[in-house]
């Protein structure tokens, strides 16, 4: 088996720092454009159709606690499985694993529709995951909100060990 470090994909890839945590590259920007009036309320303007990005979360990272307002589509591509905490608009928290072992209940792909707080990990020590994402309406750092700890446990108490663990003070 080819044993790849993080580091020679973050190398490879092209990887740069994210604000939520790990690394990431934009991939792919469709050349479709969709008006405002096409597009849901919860959008000040145009979008692009969609988008994608490698993305990369090393075990001793965190990807903490967003929201954005597109549905995301997370792919699995190499290392650790990953675990994908999410916190649904009415208040209920789940885990879903994307990876390569579907006996194990771990899935190449994940969605995580527009609105849930999500955050991940990375379930081996000493590993990482690289997977990619693809964003419909296309990825705009407008739409990406990053959690406040505080405000998102108050919101949220039955989870606020989970919210603590996984997001910024």
């Amino acid at each position: 088996m080819n044993m790849r470090t993080a580091s020679y994909w973050i190398k490879t890839l092209h990887l740069t720092a994210h604000p939520e945590g790990g690394f990431f590259r934009e991939t792919y920007r469709a050349d479709i454009t969709l008006s405002r009036e096409a597009l849901p309320g919860r959008y000040g303007g145009k979008r692009t159709a969609s988008t994608a990005i490698y993305f990369l979360l090393e075990s001793d990272q965190v990807s903490v606690f967003h929201r954005i307002r597109s549905d995301e589509l997370w792919h699995f591509y190499h290392g650790s499985p990953l675990d994908i905490h999410m916190i649904e608009k009415n208040g209920a928290y789940r885990t879903a694993r994307l990876g390569p072992d579907h006996s194990k209940g771990e899935r190449f792909q994940i969605v995580v529709n527009h609105g849930i707080w999500m955050a991940a990990t990375v379930v081996a020590d000493h590993s990482y995951t690289l997977t990619g994402c693809t964003v419909s309406p296309g990825f705009e750092f407008s739409d990406f909100e990053l959690a406040d700890r505080e405000i998102l446990a108050s919101s949220f108490p039955e989870h606020a060990k989970i919210i603590r663990m996984l997001s910024h003070g």
